[in-house]
């Protein structure tokens, strides 16, 4: 086609009849403009893949990295563990009582905790801060919105302005800085139940009166009398110009109240070694036992306490009567909790033939046990007062179902467990003192919490032992409470109590200070314990079933003047109405129910319920020819425990000589016969070398005391 031709054809038709190439001309800047964009989306795209890539990887070398931190940081406890049984042993074998394992599990942590703290160099540094000046308040967890990439972040606490540059850098110091609440819901529950499920019911329940005077009177005493010295040492700090923050007079009560949980294991491991006086042990034990209880719950309280008004840290009358009822409602329900736990395992115990599969048992007796804890806990009661009870209860009903290689493995996990748990506390005791970073050191407040602890726990020490002498046939001596008054120290309670809210100045403080008393009492006064025994004269080396000599001054319950044919006689003055009111229901009803022992609940129940108790009533009650069990038996009877079973008919002496007996009585006695548990009570108590029968019933004198 020729030029000339197109100018022919007009302006539409020539340009339809221009080539294909010509016509591409115009558009070659808008093609090229969007080839060139699609190029830069394109590596952008490649970029941005490239960059995700790159941020996954550095994610997983971080997981790696924390997940191998995270296995030395155990490895690091393990290893102070062990470090810790192989000096244990090289002690015993060496006969040196001047520091207790606890002790060394405490010095062995302060010198890993010196080298993590100055031998490792720093890890990790932080980012700028952000401020959220619109907000008035600390979330405990937050979205941030990154680029359009949404992270997570965690509170861990406050920080003061004047630290803010001094944040840990090291990752591996925050590894060994555990979760407060591992020590409440992993550790303390194998501490606690131990102590029930181990405890020597037959010297327990024979100074219970004492006990509970001490725990629930004596915690309470102690914990207001620090409070108030403590006042009046943050005033003092006040004045001097030493409080840099608030420190209010519930801080001060909250302060009283964990501090005045007292762990005397040093003393009582020397005094189970030596074999001291039983009863000052059971005095000793007994008490820190229950107010670890008190403690905790009468903290609680005092968390709980908010008066009405602007002022929240006022005195008010109705707030200080809710916190009452809040510490009684909490130590009630987590009692019954407690309780209830244990009877549901004796009746699972008894009324299955687990017994047949000793390990399924025991893991089912495991289970139940640390849930207690836990469903406490869930139920906003206190964990550590189910879990005691459930101990005791079923070291009292549950132990006597179990077959006997279940009794054996149960007793020997939660001591094993009881041992590891508690001493790796104290390892991390040490530890803590140079690895946590809120320390908040003050002299003032050291000393006053020293002389407040002393001065509390002589003002309840010495009154109370006053007024329980008042109703006593045999006094408290004054060795013996001397001894308490030295044997006040502070352990795994008080830290965990302690470290569970370090988020406050004040709680800080408390922190520090509290670590500061468990590293003294546990070194000084434990490893003074022995050549306190001995300057007190107080007795070592004695038969736990051996009544105290009659010319000693010191704490006698079963002290008397006549033979051994006295004995029931003494004992049945000195058992107290406590235990006589609760003996006869238990024995009667409890028993039987729960456990494979007792009388036959168709010689205590009315003739109208003999279907249900010969539903309720084990056969092994009737059947003689399987001896039952009763090892852990807490009837306090004699300085040796009463066991009864039910089977056949036998004659027993109090000296331990038996014979058999054939009943003349017919089963028509199966109605509620006289020879109920109160007679046998009384005849038991009241018999000298004369034999006594009954029918169905063996009474042996005496029996090792097993729990």
């Amino acid at each position: 086609m020729e030029p000339g031709d197109a100018a022919r054809l007009g302006p539409g038709r020539a340009a339809r009849a221009l080539p294909p190439r010509l016509l591409l001309l115009p558009l070659l800047p808008l093609l090229l403009g969007r080839g060139l964009r699609a190029a830069a989306s394109a590596s952008t795209g490649a970029a941005a893949d490239d960059s995700s890539a790159m941020e996954e990887l550095a994610t997983e070398k971080e997981a790696e990295e924390s997940h191998r931190q995270d296995s030395v940081s155990l490895l690091t406890f393990i290893l102070l563990l062990t470090l810790t049984i192989l000096t244990i042993w090289l002690f015993k074998h060496r006969r040196v009582r001047f520091l207790h394992e606890t002790g060394l599990a405490m010095i062995y942590g302060l010198i890993v905790g010196v080298i993590l703290r100055y031998g490792t160099p720093a890890t990790s540094g932080h980012d700028k801060s952000l401020s959220c000046t619109q907000e008035d308040r600390a979330f405990s967890t937050l979205l941030v919105n990154v680029s359009g990439k949404f992270f997570e972040y965690t509170l861990k606490g406050e920080i003061s302005p004047g630290k803010i540059n001094s944040v840990e850098q090291n990752d591996m110091l925050r590894k060994v800085t555990f979760d407060p609440e591992v020590f409440f819901n992993i550790l303390l529950p194998p501490i606690i139940f131990h102590a029930g499920y181990s405890l020597k019911k037959r010297h327990f329940f024979r100074n219970l009166g004492s006990i509970l005077a001490y725990a629930f009177l004596g915690t309470a005493v102690s914990c207001f009398i620090i409070g108030n010295l403590m006042y009046g040492v943050v005033k003092l700090m006040k004045i001097v110009g030493q409080l840099s923050d608030k420190f209010y007079y519930t801080d001060c009560l909250f302060f009283g109240a964990i501090i005045s949980a007292t762990d005397p294991v040093t003393v009582l491991a020397i005094f189970n070694e030596l074999h001291a006086d039983v009863d000052l042990y059971a005095l000793l034990f007994g008490e820190s036992v229950l107010n670890d209880a008190v403690a905790i719950v009468l903290s609680s309280s005092i968390v709980a306490y908010q008066p009405a008004g602007l002022n929240t840290h006022a005195f008010d009358a109705a707030a200080f009567f809710k916190s009452v009822g809040i510490f009684l409602g909490i130590f009630s329900g987590s009692f019954t909790m407690g309780a209830v736990t244990g009877v549901v395992t004796a009746l699972v115990t008894k009324f299955t033939k687990l017994h047949c599969f000793p390990l399924l048992e025991t893991a089912l007796f495991f289970l139940m046990s640390w849930s207690t804890f836990l469903l406490a806990e869930a139920c906003g009661f206190t964990g550590v007062v189910a879990v005691l009870f459930c101990g005791i209860t079923q070291a009292h009903y549950t132990y006597n179902n179990l077959s006997v290689e279940s009794r054996s493995r149960t007793k020997q996990l939660f001591e094993v467990l009881h041992f590891l748990a508690e001493n790796f506390i104290f390892s991390y005791m040490g530890l803590a003192l140079f690895t946590f970073q809120k320390h908040v050191f003050s002299p003032v407040f050291i000393i006053g919490a020293f002389v407040a602890i002393f001065l509390g726990r002589a003002a309840h020490i010495y009154p109370l032992s006053f007024f329980l002498n008042l109703g006593r046939r045999h006094k408290i001596g004054w060795n013996f409470q001397h001894m308490m008054m030295f044997s006040g120290l502070r352990g795994a309670m008080a830290f965990a109590l302690a470290i569970r809210d370090t988020a406050s100045y004040a709680r800080q403080m408390m922190f520090t200070t509290t670590l500061l008393i468990v590293f003294f009492t546990v070194w000084v006064i434990g490893g003074g314990t022995t050549p306190m025994l001995s300057w007190l004269n107080i007795r070592v080396g004695v038969d736990p079933d051996q009544d105290p000599p009659p010319n000693n001054d010191s704490f006698q319950v079963l002290q008397g003047d006549g033979p051994d044919s006295a004995r029931g006689n003494r004992t049945k003055q000195e058992s107290a109405w406590l235990f006589r009111l609760w003996y006869s229901f238990d024995h009667n009803y409890l028993k039987p129910i729960l456990t494979h022992s007792g009388p036959p609940l168709t010689t205590t129940l009315p003739a109208w319920c003999g279907l249900l108790a010969r539903c309720l009533t084990s056969p092994q009650v009737y059947d003689n020819q399987e001896p039952l069990r009763e090892e852990d038996s807490d009837f306090i009877l004699t300085e040796g425990d009463l066991t009864l079973t039910y089977g056949g008919d036998s004659t027993v002496t109090a000296n331990g000589s038996s014979g058999s007996h054939t009943a003349s009585t017919s089963l028509e006695g199966s109605r509620r016969t006289k020879s109920s548990s109160e007679e046998v009570l009384d005849r038991a108590l009241g018999m000298g070398d004369q034999p006594v029968s009954s029918r169905g019933t063996r009474l042996v004198f005496p029996l090792e005391d097993n729990a």
